[in-house]
């Protein structure tokens, strides 16, 4: 079977940066599964996936567009420290859901000064180019379950 709409795709995959840094991989534990077609990986991977079958390999280079996107300049922003109410020590690294008109927003603090904090509320690998080198491990149809819920079952999936 080959990876189309509404399969359940297992991979196992190794992301680095364009430096050649690991960013993530599947090494150690078990494939990833995710049902074809609903969003679940970026989209640059997934259209390389797109016809191909259990035991290919794929080495695919996503650009930012087709990954998580260009950096905004607009989602960094200085912020009083008063803001964060109730964290003793504010440090670069921690995260923090910040409340927008759009709904909930994961800022990473990326500097301390004073009674300023720096907040980015990009992805942490947006403007970046993701190179995947993926295996597939197992390509099938998905469970009338799996397309109800919108998302694989079993190993590597989700359970219930």
């Amino acid at each position: 079977m080959q990876v189309a709409q509404n399969a359940v795709v297992a991979i196992h995959y190794t992301l680095t940066n364009d430096a050649g840094e690991k960013i993530d991989s599947s090494e150690g534990r078990e494939p990833l599964a995710y049902l074809h077609g609903q969003g679940q990986i970026v989209p640059g991977l997934e259209k390389e996936l797109e016809g191909k079958a259990a035991g290919d390999k794929v080495q695919a280079k996503v650009s930012p567009e087709e990954g998580y996107g260009e950096k905004i300049d607009a989602m960094v922003q200085e912020i009083p420290m008063e803001a964060f109410q109730g964290v003793e020590s504010v440090e670069p690294g921690m995260q923090f859901q910040a409340q927008t008109e759009n709904g909930p927003l994961t800022v990473t603090v990326t500097k301390v000064e004073g009674e300023t904090a720096t907040v980015d509320g990009n992805h942490p690998l947006a403007g970046e180019t993701l190179n995947f080198d993926v295996e597939i491990v197992e390509v099938r149809e998905a469970s009338a379950e799996e397309l109800e819920h919108g998302h694989a079952h079993g190993e590597g999936g989700h359970e219930h």
